[in-house]
């Protein structure tokens, strides 16, 4: 039988917001799509990041030049779906090779609507937008005028001021039993939670009762839970109102608290910091944080655009006891974590900006989930 040529894909565009442009080929789904353009720089973890429902919105650069070596499997999607609005790649993979693999990259982007390019020189667009910062994108196979899509890039949303824990939490709630012997039960509220988060806390012992977003505090009450966790999630913190006041309620009535990364955000809401946007976030598998309460540096995970204004030194006194400044970046000084202590100096609740359920460092920060179960311990014998 002859052999036949690879179909070459099609041509397309993307145009950042100030209209710097890179013409490429077609990568995915054929289409249109708009967003935040936003760099990642882990070498691993692709299938990872898609499925993060924190990237929902955004447009997620790959700053590693070949993408898509090891297919697409079954067993490691963080959600039900991927959640990027777009992909960019400079050189895909023609054939994956993995033994999990059951399908190529492209073939699950376009099978799921996620329109991509690749072909593109990502380190100029890494550069362009660590020196300008995040930025609106839009990706087309559909035209080639870079100055009407320019047009529909500066009409799209804006991610500041946008609320988008809706869009991504789960309809109804559920339950993750605890392996082996029930020791706790919390209440999860889904932001945008990845599925190793609840599977991490089953593991010590917790019963997880996932609850949607949009929960009261009765909702989280009803489930007699010995702690409350918020998870990660995508939009802008200062946006939302409704969960910070379930936090301070949950706050008043002593219940141990731990937040990731939307959930820090939150957390730093509740106790009365600010919450700003950064130039161009932290997003990747590499991120030095040092945790001020042990000295130790850990090698983590990333994926936020926002970060919490609080005071680097010193504690800040709240209604709801001393919060400190309890982990920072050693990149940037960034807010990584926060701590909220009682009058007796007793670990009253906590939270951590970057990812402890991902395997960055392997496993430089399990130790965080330990630290809840010994925080819900504590509170069960005051």
């Amino acid at each position: 039988m002859p052999l036949h040529a690879p179909t070459r894909p099609g041509p397309a565009i993307l145009v950042l917001e100030d209209g710097r442009t890179f013409h490429g080929e077609a990568y995915g789904a054929p289409g249109e799509t708009f967003g935040e353009a936003v760099f990642s720089t882990g070498m691993t973890g692709y299938q990872e990041t898609l499925t993060d429902p924190s990237y929902h919105r955004q447009v997620v650069v790959m700053t590693a030049p070949h993408v898509g070596n090891t297919g697409v499997n079954d067993d490691d999607p963080e959600s039900r779906r991927i959640w990027v609005s777009g992909y960019v790649v400079r050189d895909p993979a023609r054939v994956p090779s993995n033994w999990q693999s059951v399908r190529s990259l492209d073939d699950e982007l376009r099978e799921q609507g996620v329109v991509g390019i690749s072909g593109i020189d990502t380190r100029a667009l890494t550069r362009h937008l660590r020196e300008r910062g995040a930025m609106r994108v839009g990706i087309s196979t559909e035209t080639s005028d870079s100055a009407a899509l320019l047009e529909r890039v500066l009409a799209s949303a804006q991610m500041a001021g946008s609320e988008l824990a809706d869009e991504v939490t789960t309809a109804e709630a559920y339950v993750v039993p605890a392996v082996g012997e029930k020791r706790f039960t919390v209440a999860a509220l889904d932001l945008g939670i990845k599925a190793n988060t609840p599977r991490m806390l089953a593991a010590r012992g917790v019963e997880v009762h996932v609850l949607p977003a949009t929960s009261t505090l009765d909702d989280v009450l009803a489930v007699q839970p010995d702690g409350l966790f918020f998870s990660n999630g995508p939009g802008d913190p200062a946006a939302t109102t409704d969960q910070v006041e379930l936090l301070q309620g949950a706050l008043e009535r002593g219940l141990p608290y731990f937040g990731i990364c939307f959930g820090n955000q939150l957390f730093g809401r509740a106790l009365g910091f600010g919450t700003y946007k950064l130039t161009y976030g932290h997003r990747g598998i590499n991120q030095p944080v040092m945790d001020r309460t042990t000295g130790k540096v850990e090698v983590t995970a990333h994926n936020h655009g926002f970060a919490v204004d609080a005071p680097l030194e010193g504690s800040t006194a709240t209604p709801y006891g001393e919060a400190t400044v309890s982990h920072v970046c050693l990149n940037d000084d960034v807010v990584e974590g926060l701590e909220l202590r009682g009058e007796d100096g007793r670990l009253r609740s906590f939270s951590v900006q970057y990812h402890p359920e991902a395997a960055a460092g392997p496993h430089d920060a399990a130790y965080l989930f330990d630290r809840f179960t010994d925080l819900m311990s504590d509170g069960k014998d005051a």
